[in-house]
């Protein structure tokens, strides 16, 4: 496999400042997910609200879309597959059903 120099110009002190611009986005996000969620939870996400309940938790959002990743969610730009939702989020743990809710809510309605 050829060499292209792909990733060498990136310094490994580059990554922290990124890493803390990450974590801070993070942070915004789900501070502003409570205010994010008008409605009933269960009529925006319809079918998924259900699967959430039967889940065991802990659970990563990898597990989470293995398990639930083909159900459909209305969002403002329409419907689309919860594993469409998750995908630009980092993989992190959930404590329960209220949870994931609250994070593929705000997710949804930025």
């Amino acid at each position: 496999m050829a060499d292209d120099n792909q990733g060498r110009d990136e310094k490994p002190e580059d990554e922290e400042p990124r890493q803390r611009e990450r974590k801070s986005e993070e942070v915004r996000d789900r501070t502003h997910e409570d205010r994010a969620m008008p409605g009933d939870p269960a009529s925006q996400l319809g079918e998924l609200d259900a699967a959430l309940e039967s889940q065991e938790y802990p659970l990563t959002t990898n597990e989470l879309v293995a398990a639930c990743g083909d159900y459909e969610i209305e969002t403002q730009q329409g419907t689309r597959a919860l594993e469409g939702v998750l995908a630009r989020t980092d993989d992190q743990t959930f404590v329960s059903a209220d949870d994931v809710r609250s994070r593929i809510l705000g997710l949804v309605h930025r």
